[in-house]
């Protein structure tokens, strides 16, 4: 009976930190990224501030780091807009190919037409106009809140490691040191790893296009790097626009499936045979729980935890690993016997 209502309560307190977790996401959310952020560029400011004054070292870090991620978002809007302008010079070559297409569909008795001017008149239009302003707008603002978080957090992360320090339950203290550290590896690790991945991806995806004809065989390649480094998303959606423009550019619908059909191979195997394979088993995750953390995550979160899913599943992972009471998660999730805290 006692066990059925710890289970019960455990539940039960689970759903509320889930709905805390999911209403709290302004705040979260910026919040994880930073941490996120502070974990890979935090061994850059430690050098730095090695000889250089530490508010010095801190404006260069933030520096790089702004830079390197307005970088990454102007490679992936040169390759769409690149794209784009070329789709909307050749706009009359997609009017035929959608005029073929609503004909070939009321011919089968699918008015695709009607379903078009119901759904996607100019009211549709201006509310996706609204909407998207408002993404963006939120963006900005979460991404500098982010920032606000990086710079105090930088200045304190040595403070904070001398407060764990002075903890007087030792074991807990253990236990938030060696999981902090243990997981800034594994972020640094792991963005490594994603880097070395999408560059390959990258690659293969522009030679493929380039040997198939595919127009614009650098601009997906380009493409597919970046958007390589958000799961399982990213790879779709660099696998679902190319082969959108190969339906205008072969007129055999089997050469357009056969595109479909190579860039996921090149996609699976590179994230399911090559990446575990180069990740080892400092990343050991059970890839159930990558799907599951990714799902879980973007619906909390949206398109941010879509990205952040893995690194706070693996944080969470690493935490319990180096805690006695919680190992057996992180070996039930595929953490190796590496992870596992020493006996003491």
């Amino acid at each position: 009976m006692a066990g059925g209502l710890k289970i019960t309560t455990g539940i039960i307190a689970a759903v509320l930190v889930i709905a805390a977790v999911a209403q709290a996401r302004s705040v979260l959310a910026p919040l994880a990224a930073a941490l996120f952020i502070i974990a890979i560029v935090w061994p850059v400011q430690q050098r730095l501030q090695s000889w250089l004054p530490k508010l010095l070292a801190l404006a260069i870090t933030v520096v790089v780091t702004v830079a390197t991620c307005i970088a990454f978002a102007s490679l992936a809007a040169w390759g769409f807009g690149r794209v784009g302008r070329s789709l909307i010079a050749d706009a009359a070559r997609y009017q035929a190919f959608y005029d073929a297409a609503v004909i070939w569909l009321d011919g089968h008795g699918v008015s695709f037409a009607g379903v078009w001017a119901e759904h996607f008149n100019v009211g549709w239009l201006l509310r996706t106009t609204q909407y998207v302003t408002g993404r963006v707008n939120t963006t900005l603002s979460f991404w500098l809140i982010a920032l606000v978080y990086v710079v105090l957090g930088l200045l304190e992360v040595e403070d904070a490691g001398q407060r764990i320090q002075r903890l007087e339950n030792r074991t807990a203290a253990r236990v938030l040191l060696k999981g902090s550290k243990a997981t800034a590896a594994k972020f640094r690790k792991y963005m490594l790893v994603r880097t070395q991945m999408s560059a390959v991806t990258g690659l293969l995806v522009g030679l493929f296009a380039a040997v198939t004809g595919l127009p614009f065989a650098f601009e997906w390649g380009v493409i597919a790097f970046v958007l390589n480094y958000v799961p399982f998303v990213g790879p779709f959606i660099a696998t679902l626009f190319p082969t959108l423009l190969a339906m205008t550019q072969f007129e055999s619908w089997p050469a357009v499936f056969g595109v479909f059909a190579c860039l996921n191979v090149i996609q699976f195997v590179v994230g399911s045979y090559i990446e575990p394979r180069v990740a080892g088993s400092t990343l050991s995750i059970s890839p159930f729980l990558v799907l599951f953390a990714i799902f879980f995550w973007s619906s909390l979160w949206g398109l941010f935890g879509t990205f952040i899913g893995v690194p706070i599943t693996l944080a969470i992972l690493t935490f319990c690993a180096e805690s006695p009471s919680a190992a057996w998660i992180a070996d039930l999730c595929g953490g190796s016997h590496e992870d596992k805290p020493a006996a003491s």
